[in-house]
């Protein structure tokens, strides 16, 4: 009874990891937003962001989970792009890690009183960080997911369903 137990639950979180894996988000249309929340930890999460605030798909941005020390003209310098955007950037640096890099966003729409959001992060991240951001969004917020398309490897990939299946089951008991 016990074997059959932890048996079908193997095969459960195995059919889950393909489904997972084979399903990876993709990058969104080119809807306008209010806002658009990148993600750090990822190449071309900031490019992407910059680049769809240059094309007018968005009034501000914010760059959540940015290293205290980084200041703006850095990260244009990193970057590539222009100076004058840094007016409608946001730099967040309260955050270090998924679940508080939420509480950042939220507080940031909050303060804007933004409706829409486009996510951006990569594709492997964005089950977990979409979670995250709609559990603290204010009432109404919709969220745009816009991701990065990636390569991971296997281990990245496990690494992150885990995360995501945990967190998940955190939220089921209430924490």
């Amino acid at each position: 009874m016990i074997v059959r137990f932890f048996s079908a639950l193997v095969i459960l979180w195995a059919l889950g990891f393909a489904l997972f894996t084979s399903t990876l988000p993709p990058p969104a249309d080119d809807r306008v937003t209010d806002g658009i929340v990148v993600l750090t930890g990822g190449p071309g999460r900031v490019q992407r962001g910059v680049a769809l605030l240059q094309a007018g798909r968005a009034k501000r941005m914010l760059v959540s989970g940015v290293d205290r020390q980084v200041r703006p003209v850095e990260l244009a310098a990193i970057n590539r792009f222009p100076h004058a955007l840094l007016t409608r950037i946001d730099l967040g640096a309260d955050s270090v890690d998924t679940r508080t890099n939420a509480d950042e966003a939220a507080a940031w729409v909050s303060s804007y009183r933004f409706h829409t959001i486009r996510l951006v992060t990569t594709d492997w991240h964005m089950r977990r960080a979409r979670l995250e951001l709609a559990r603290q969004m204010p009432t109404g917020v919709i969220l745009l997911p816009d991701a990065i398309r990636s390569t991971p490897n296997l281990a990245a990939l496990l690494r992150e369903y885990n995360k995501y299946l945990l967190r998940r089951a955190a939220m089921l008991i209430g924490r």
